[in-house]
């Protein structure tokens, strides 16, 4: 079945606002015809959100599918990383994970872990999903959705941290900035370097399980959850839709066709439950 798909996935992000502490890089060299103010609501500026934070939010729902399957998932960070705080890697592996590339004695002849394989791990050995950022742009026909773009909105917003005296008037101590898109609606590209079943499998359940626990502080996306950024829904869109199909998905003046409601049928009842079988003998299996 795996050889039915592309090296290539979308999986359909929508959020009302994102802050991300990567920061978001913006076109206002081209859109501010040299009078740009960051907080006008008439700048019409598109940007990009690096696949940094979208790569970690990611991996960290897959991470949780394979503890949720029973197996142990490399770690992120090196065993002899700094750690900000103490004890931190120590309770990771103490919680479903193992020390990074722990699972392979040779990256380049043994695959590892499936989280290894899909993500990579020491110096030049590359995982097998690159992960692209996402373009967005506030005009929708600008919007090139086959290419992993979304509609977004960009502003540069401020908040102030005001003292609570009655004699200071609510002055404000401090200022900070931060960039957040709002009305994020598109998605995000994925490509394989390798296609496995077991990749398909776990990218399904990653995003239904980050999805089903969107409000969930530890699987929001990016910075500033306390304010409600963050908060994602999300799904794959069904891998056998051709490039006018997956226009058609974000048109909405038109709904599915009738090929198109056949298809979800036949992922639903053929693809999905041969992709999870084969991402639960992977994890079975061990590294």
């Amino acid at each position: 079945m795996i050889e039915d798909l592309d090296r290539d996935v979308f999986v359909r992000i929508q959020t009302d606002l994102l802050v991300v502490g990567d920061s978001i890089m913006t076109d206002r060299h081209h859109a501010s015809n040299g009078n740009y103010e960051d907080d006008d609501p008439q700048n019409q500026i598109g940007g990009i959100i690096p696949s940094f934070p979208l790569s970690g939010w990611l991996r960290h729902g897959m991470e949780r599918v394979v503890h949720e399957y029973g197996g142990t998932a490399c770690h992120p960070g090196e065993a002899n990383a700094n750690f900000m705080k103490d004890g931190v890697y120590e309770r990771d592996l103490d919680d479903d994970y193992h020390e990074k590339g722990a699972c392979t004695d040779d990256p380049k002849e043994d695959d590892g872990c499936v989280v290894f394989d899909l993500f990579g791990g020491f110096g030049n050995q590359p995982g097998k999903v690159m992960r692209r950022p996402i373009k967005f742009n506030p005009v929708r026909y600008s919007v090139d959705y086959t290419r992993g773009q979304a509609e977004g909105h960009y502003r540069r917003l401020n908040r102030n941290v005001v003292s609570r005296n009655r004699e200071d008037n609510r002055e404000p101590l401090r200022n900070t900035e931060v960039d957040a898109v709002a009305n994020l609606d598109g998605c995000w590209h994925l490509s394989f370097r390798e296609t496995k079943p077991e990749f398909i499998g776990l990218l399904v359940e990653g995003i239904n399980f980050l999805d089903g626990h969107k409000t969930d502080f530890m699987h929001q996306l990016g910075g500033a959850r306390n304010f409600g950024a963050g908060i994602v829904d999300c799904h794959l869109i069904n891998p056998l839709y051709e490039e006018r199909e997956l226009k058609r998905v974000f048109d909405r003046g038109k709904g599915n066709t009738n090929k198109m409601d056949e298809k979800d049928d036949q992922w639903a009842e053929e693809y999905r439950p041969a992709f999870v079988e084969a991402l639960e003998e992977r994890i079975e299996e061990g590294p």
